[in-house]
């Protein structure tokens, strides 16, 4: 195993988040350390919504702050979101200036719509339903072009590197078969979420929470680990990871039925529009009540389909289905998991050294619910944040002691993983559906023990069983009333001896 130094932050993840803090960390020199390349195997390339902000003259970031605390059910931290809100324009503006293609209006200004639980029309788009894939890559050109930015495509987190006093001082990485020991001032993760825990999920399946099991590991403290948001629009065509129906969709008039035509949540044209969590239940009720659940455009996008939204007129025309003609066959998916790292707007953790940002972290700003549109604006407003404070971190001293590289589940049993979690840790949860997960976890540990999957399982399952309520994305038929005070969940794994 070899061993190099480099001063400056180590970025682990070439998504949003990752790239942003990159860009905004110069002129110090970065190290970007992701396991595919650019643009490959990272949620927000896959985003289609776009990025919320108060943006027009009706709106404001306090009415942008107000409706994500409303969404997030009572555990949205309002001095982080605050600071979001605040950054909304600022961020966009930043984009666009590295060559973001924000749709514009016929004034030049940024065109905005609307989706579910935001009161104004405010997430900025590109080509209808391109805005992921459109931004990242417009970072991805500058990281490249930045003199001050290396990254390696090819290389796994497979531990954290701590010093006696347990600040983190590198990471352990894996490249091409070879292990490397990186030291560095900071590490950032920015790993993402962890759908790929899920048999259905809209996410890369490559995505298994790795990043918050091994901070953990370290003794990193997670946040609200069993708020799990299911988008209720994933297209049910087979495939795995499932294609997204963006919710614009529905701000543009798209409908939800059931097999027989029937509205799933009420005539009213707003009735589709409420908070994720509300109508990912009521599609899953649907089909598990044998009615089916399905998205109807035909009306309300048509013939502008393959214009207004090509991703999805794509993606339903290689499954041999015409959105034009025909309702989308749906169903509720694991898409972004709001709990994860604790982390502050500027990345800190509660480790010395260590910094999370994006889907990987937790800072209070989704909640257990999180508004859409929102994690863009997270990942970038955040991810320069993180990127200026971890730029100015200097390297510590002392002796840092290696770690025992992280295992890997063999393919059967990441099959049965992601069965169990989406079978009895999804929408809908309860203690005898919680407990058979458990049970699977235990069998599967007894196979490979810490693996960073099943340690973000359990994270997960362990969460949702003491969660005895529910709120927002948490939802349990054993206990479906919302207590009356709102508490985070916490958890720290008991500290690592250093010489481990």
């Amino acid at each position: 195993m070899s061993r190099i130094e480099h001063d400056g932050p180590l970025i682990i993840g070439g998504g949003l988040a990752g790239l942003s803090a990159a860009l905004e960390a110069a002129p110090r020199k970065v190290l970007v350390v992701t396991p595919a390349p650019l643009l490959q195997a990272c949620s927000s390339a896959w985003a289609q919504g776009g990025v919320a902000a108060a943006l027009s003259e009706s709106d404001a970031p306090a009415l942008h702050a107000a409706d994500t605390l409303a969404a997030g059910a009572g555990l949205v931290e309002a001095e982080a979101t605050e600071v979001l809100t605040a950054d909304g324009r600022a961020t966009v503006e930043w984009l666009a200036a590295l060559g973001a293609p924000f749709d514009r209006d016929a004034a030049g200004g940024f065109a905005v719509s609307l989706e579910a639980a935001h009161s104004r029309a405010r997430v900025a788009r590109v080509g209808g339903d391109g805005a992921g894939r459109a931004i990242l890559s417009a970072l991805v050109a500058a990281a490249r072009a930045a003199p001050h930015i290396e990254v390696w495509e090819d290389g796994r987190l497979r531990g954290l590197l701590q010093d006696d006093d347990g600040r983190v001082r590198g990471a352990l990485i894996e490249r091409d078969g070879r292990l490397v020991e990186v030291l560095a001032p900071a590490v950032v993760l920015a790993t993402g979420g962890a759908g790929g825990l899920y048999a259905q999920t809209t996410t890369p399946a490559s995505l298994l929470g790795e990043g918050m099991a091994l901070a953990w590991r370290a003794g990193a403290e997670v946040l609200d680990p069993e708020f799990v948001q299911f988008h209720p629009t994933a297209i049910d065509v087979g495939l795995d990871p499932m294609p997204l129906a963006t919710e614009a969709l529905r701000g543009e008039g798209a409908r939800l039925i059931d097999g027989e035509g029937r509205y799933l949540l009420g005539d009213g044209a707003a009735a589709d529009l409420q908070p994720r969590d509300v109508v990912a239940r009521a599609v899953h009720a649907a089909r598990a009540a044998g009615r089916g659940a399905f998205l109807d455009a035909r009306t309300a996008i048509g013939a502008a389909f393959p214009h207004e939204f090509p991703g999805v007129f794509a993606a339903c025309m290689r499954a041999g289905l015409d959105p034009r003609e025909t309702p989308i066959p749906i169903a509720a998916a694991a898409h972004y998991h709001m709990g994860g790292i604790a982390a502050g707007p500027d990345g800190r953790t509660s480790l010395q050294g260590l910094f999370a940002v994006g889907e990987c972290a937790a800072t209070g700003v989704h909640g257990a619910n999180r508004l859409a549109s929102n994690s863009l604006l997270e990942a970038a407003a955040f991810g320069r944040r993180t990127g200026r404070t971890a730029a100015q971190i200097l390297a510590g001293s002392g002796k840092v002691h290696g770690v025992a590289p992280s295992a890997d589940m063999s393919s059967d049993d990441l099959a049965e993983l992601r069965r169990t979690m989406s079978d009895d840790v999804g929408v809908v949860r309860n203690a005898a559906g919680l407990t058979r997960a458990l049970a699977v976890l235990d069998r599967l540990e007894s196979r490979t023990p810490e693996a960073p999957a099943l340690v973000a399982a359990r994270l997960i399952v362990e969460a949702s069983l003491a969660r005895r309520e529910s709120r927002g994305g948490h939802y349990r038929t054993d206990f479906p009333a919302t207590d009356a005070q709102a508490r985070h969940t916490r958890l720290r794994a008991s500290v690592l001896a250093a010489a481990e």
